[in-house]
């Protein structure tokens, strides 16, 4: 190892919740879920490694405008939200790539000596690849990671006392949340949080059906592969016997809750085994499994959630087109 490398490495930890524990996490959802009615699989078990590679592809695709458009308003303001921040440790709940975390993290290091980024994530190898990428590029850069949920993450590692806190939610990831659990997790965040700090909110506005389901379904089928990838997780970690060829992908938007569903979609009667938790599942044809919630916001309903939620909304920030909102939320 040269000395440059090992100086990076000394400004890095990784810490990851034991894997018996996140294991059970996921075996109890998965149990829980496909022995409901209707079934259904949390959004967060998408994003294991190969989802979380294959997440980073959608991002890249023409009809998924979100990832650009959140990216150009933080290209445009983020030196503009750092100066209303102020000097701050920055938490980042589900970095994915990094490619928005730096944008902030350049501007923090701008007007910061020392720049304190802790991401917590979900996807062990992703984390990690992040973590080491970001020590190696930017030598005033310190990096505390946690590998696991993101409320327990937040509360058991609260930054210095003597430090404002900027957490960053980016990527329209509380659309994955339905409305009630969206506020719970904004109320989480806050417990984590002291009165003043920051939550940098990133959100997807409400629009068309045709542009949200084209987003949500592309035609090069990079979406449906990424959601039917939670089946293979099954099949991979739970012995599984899911033949994916028996199940199809669908995308509806529900104007009346300003959501996107997906859904995995038996083609045939069918019985499917998993070894790890003992059970059989049967599935109808035509039955469904929920695998994600997409929920759309206006400038009232993001007040109203972050409220709710134990914040207020300082300053919002919208993309050209208008298509998505960055908004900065002040713990009250």
């Amino acid at each position: 190892m040269t000395a440059g490398a090992a100086a990076s490495l000394s400004r890095l930890t990784i810490d990851q919740e034991e894997a018996a524990s996140a294991s059970g996490s996921f075996g109890e959802d998965v149990r829980a879920g496909l022995s409901s009615s209707p079934k259904r699989l949390p959004a967060r078990h998408l994003y294991d490694a190969v989802g979380s590679a294959l997440y980073e592809a959608i991002t890249l695709l023409p009809e998924y405008y979100l990832t650009r458009a959140e990216c150009a308003i933080l290209e445009r303001y983020a030196g503009v939200i750092l100066e209303r921040v102020g000097d701050a440790e920055i938490v980042e709940l589900g970095p994915g790539n990094g490619s928005k975390s730096r944008i902030v993290l350049e501007a923090a290091l701008r007007r910061q000596q020392i720049v304190h980024y802790h991401p917590i994530d979900i996807s062990a190898s992703a984390l990690q690849v992040l973590a080491e990428r970001l020590v190696a590029e930017y030598d005033r850069l310190v990096v505390s990671a946690h590998c696991g949920d993101y409320r327990r993450a937040l509360l058991a590692r609260r930054p210095r006392d003597d430090t404002r806190v900027m957490v960053m939610f980016l990527g329209s990831s509380i659309g994955n949340y339905e409305r009630n659990e969206a506020v719970g997790l904004l109320q989480s965040i806050a417990m984590a949080l002291r009165p003043g700090d920051a939550l940098l909110l990133g959100v997807d506005l409400k629009k068309s059906r045709q542009e949200l389901e084209l987003a949500y379904d592309d035609p090069c089928g990079v979406t449906a592969a990424f959601n039917r990838n939670v089946l293979a997780r099954i099949n991979r970690e739970l012995g599984g016997s899911f033949d994916l060829q028996r199940f199809r992908f669908l995308v509806a938007y529900d104007e009346r809750r300003a959501c996107v569903d997906s859904f995995q979609e038996s083609v045939v009667d069918q019985r499917v085994a998993i070894a790890a938790l003992g059970m059989h599942v049967d599935f109808a044809r035509g039955e469904r499994i929920h695998t994600e919630s997409s929920y759309k916001y206006d400038a009232d309903e993001i007040r109203a959630i972050a409220r709710d939620g134990g914040f207020s909304v300082d300053a919002a920030w919208t993309d050209a087109a208008q298509r998505f909102s960055v908004n900065l939320l002040v713990r009250r």
